[in-house]
């Protein structure tokens, strides 16, 4: 495997959420459908024989100590009592903060690559396990499929719903999660549903998905003015919705063509994207293709 090359660290999509409870520890049970993609960060690892893991790509505001993807190579090496290091280049494309799972799927991307890269052997429940202490997310991007997910991220059904083209809009304001879950007004108590409640496969599907919406996005919205906003706007076109705690909110089309018609009526000073869903990781296709030669 060659050092060499940028690896994915694909987006995802929250498609619906919600909170059926909150464990005694504090952290809350969720329900959710995630889908990935086909933009996001790039990261390039480069081994090292010396055991030092180094960050050489700075990223606003965040220490490297603190950077997830320094966190995930420290943590698989020492999982698998590695000597190894390396050297990790991050091209960051997606918005921070944005509910996009940016941070995540780049510390998914590093355990994933490294695992290969040092010949670490660890299989994916193992790597899984690993990326849940880091954020309830990075499972997702591990498992590399679409995925029905329940509990605070950890349990993990593979769903294959529908693969539209997306108009994401990234309004330039900072949600705060931590905040967020500790609102009064965030609904705790939706009634838990099964996997196929979400009727995926059928032409009930993204009616459903609508149905069961976000349960952040009327605090959020209420909060920040601004993704109201643009909820209200992009609901003229499509079902609009915010994707985890936010601060991006979505809205699906049948064509890229039709996607891009929308975000080129788009205040000017909005910051959007067009990006196709797709229910198997970019990343995965990579690897798969890495040992297909």
């Amino acid at each position: 495997m060659s050092s060499y090359k940028f690896w994915p660290a694909p987006a995802k999509l929250n498609l619906f959420l919600q909170i059926t409870g909150q464990r005694e520890d504090g952290y809350h049970n969720l329900q959710t459908v995630f889908q990935f993609l086909d933009v996001g960060d790039r990261l390039r690892l480069v081994q090292r024989d010396d055991g030092k893991i180094l960050r050489k790509t700075d990223t606003e505001g965040v220490k490297a100590e603190d950077d997830l993807v320094v966190k995930a190579a420290r943590a698989l090496q020492k999982a698998a009592a590695t000597d190894k290091g390396v050297d990790i280049y991050v091209q960051k494309i997606l918005p921070m903060g944005g509910g996009v799972g940016g941070g995540s799927s780049d510390a998914a991307t590093t355990l994933v690559v490294l695992n290969q890269l040092w010949e670490t052997g660890l299989d994916v429940s193992a790597l899984a396990e690993i990326g849940l202490t880091l954020g309830a997310d990075v499972p997702i991007f591990i498992h590399g499929h679409a995925a029905f997910a329940q509990g605070i991220g950890e349990k993990v059904e593979e769903v294959s719903p529908a693969e539209p083209w997306y108009l994401v809009v990234h309004p330039e304001v900072h949600v705060t999660t931590s905040e967020i879950f500790n609102n009064s007004q965030l609904t705790r108590d939706c009634q838990a549903i099964r996997i196929c409640d979400l009727q995926i496969g059928t032409v009930n599907e993204a009616a459903k998905f609508d149905e069961l919406g976000n349960v952040f996005e009327p605090v959020v919205a209420r909060q920040h003015p601004e993704i109201a906003e643009v909820i209200q706007h992009l609901r003229k076109f499509s079902d609009a919705r915010l994707t985890g705690t936010g601060a991006c909110v979505f809205a699906a089309f049948e064509s890229k063509e039709a996607a891009q018609e929308v975000l080129a009526k788009l205040p000017d000073d909005w910051t959007a994207f067009v990006a196709k869903g797709l229910n198997r990781s970019p990343l995965q296709v990579m690897l798969a293709a890495e040992e297909s030669d």
